[in-house]
């Protein structure tokens, strides 16, 4: 029995305390408020408190925690992208993920499965070895190995596709994992308010106010709040809140659904991609299926998921999987994502004082949970922008300086 469980059946109800304390009443003025109560906002507002000593910050919820694109992705970790720039922040983030569970004293279920990323043509076997070496340079451990090994390490898959797109090889990223994003969004939260950080949920941001090229505040639909400080972690909804205060951004919705299968007992204990079919899985804690898509052709900020996606989705989970065909489908769902013309994210500082910018992440926003809310509290407490997040400033699509990972993050996971 677990010594956590055997604790509480030893203490009566009462002395238990709540997860999260009481919501307190809005305050007049706060030294930051940050937009966005998903893992993003509460990892921001955890270590603004934390490393920087900042806790007069307020997050600013429309929803509830983790109610967002936190509570809607498929959970992936990994860092074996395309750029320098993606592998190095990726991989800190990684790192991170390995102790939030000692950290927050909260089991987040990271589990380390190793991450395949199949190739089914000559050109996406180029890729993979494009990204093999980037990783190695850098001291990730990513390798491409053959089909017969693919074979081998994930036996209950068709490598054959039913003669559709047989897989010539793969990425194989040994450090991919999978984490449960509720309780990473939780143990943040809970994590900044044991500091003394204010979360209000149902607090919908209606504008934000400034004077010349500075923020002075944000209307929100319980009242005014005067913060120096305003750090927006939206996702889906950035541009709509960029444009409170009069900033364009280059970023494009688009849905991204996902589903889950039935439980079924644990077989599958690796991450599987497959570009050329649009198709990501992995296994759940309880053993179900979680299961994604590539984000949907047409733009459109909405959460609905369709029988379009579903269809097309378990059409090539069969050819991969054929097994699964006796499997049922028990929930589907989508998100908001936030694409860049580079598929990097948006990240720090911008043209006005006060104001920074969280967003743009795409099919990609979970895995870089931690490395974002450490980065941009170190952004916002000292006003100067984070090196690791350096190469992903909104002014970089002014230089044309891109960052083009469009090759390791095609796919929506």
């Amino acid at each position: 029995m677990p010594l956590g469980l055997l604790k509480y059946a030893w203490k009566s109800p009462e002395s238990m305390p709540r997860f999260f304390p009481d919501e307190t009443p809005l305050k007049k003025h706060y030294d930051a408020v940050i937009i966005g109560g998903g893992g993003h906002g509460m990892a921001c507002a955890y270590y603004l408190a934390k490393e920087h000593g900042l806790t007069n910050v307020a997050v600013l919820e429309k929803g509830y925690i983790g109610g967002g694109n936190t509570g809607r992705n498929t959970t992936i970790v990994r860092s074996n992208y395309l750029t320098s720039e993606g592998v190095a922040f990726y991989d800190e983030s990684l790192k991170l993920f390995e102790d939030l569970s000692d950290e927050f004293d909260l089991n987040i279920f990271y589990s380390t499965r190793g991450h395949y990323t199949l190739a089914h043509s000559d050109s996406a076997l180029h890729t993979m070895r494009w990204r093999a070496e980037v990783n190695k340079f850098h001291g990730i451990d990513s390798e491409v190995v053959d089909a017969a090994h693919v074979k081998k390490h994930v036996p209950y898959m068709d490598t054959n596709c039913g003669g559709h797109l047989p897989v010539m090889g793969a990425l194989y990223h040994a450090p991919g994992s999978v984490a449960r994003h509720d309780a990473v969004a939780w143990g943040y939260a809970r994590g900044a308010q044991s500091y003394g950080v204010e979360i209000h949920q149902k607090t919908a941001v209606t504008d934000i106010r400034t004077v010349g090229d500075r923020v002075t505040g944000v209307q929100t639909d319980r009242g005014f709040i005067e913060t120096p400080r305003v750090i927006s972690m939206v996702a889906g909804s950035t541009p709509t809140v960029a444009a409170m205060v009069g900033l364009k951004t280059p970023i494009e919705i688009f849905p991204l659904q996902a589903c889950v299968t039935e439980p079924v007992k644990p077989f599958m204990d690796t991450i599987v991609v497959s570009g050329s079919l649009h198709v990501y899985v992995s296994q759940s804690s309880r053993g179900e299926l979680v299961m994604g898509a590539s984000v949907d052709p047409a733009q459109l900020h909405s959460t609905r998921s369709t029988l379009d996606f579903v269809e097309g989705l378990t059409d090539q989970m069969v050819d991969l999987f054929p097994f699964t065909s006796r499997l049922k489908i028990m929930r589907q769902w989508a998100g908001m994502s936030d694409l860049t013309p580079d598929f990097a994210p948006i990240m720090g500082k911008t043209p006005i004082k006060g104001f920074y910018l969280d967003g743009g992440w795409g099919t990609w926003g979970f895995k870089a949970t931690p490395v974002s809310g450490k980065t941009m509290a170190h952004t916002v407490a000292t006003d100067e922008t984070h090196h690791l997040i350096q190469p992903f400033s909104l002014d970089r699509f002014e230089r044309f300086n891109l960052v083009g990972e469009k090759g390791a993050a095609s796919v929506g996971h």
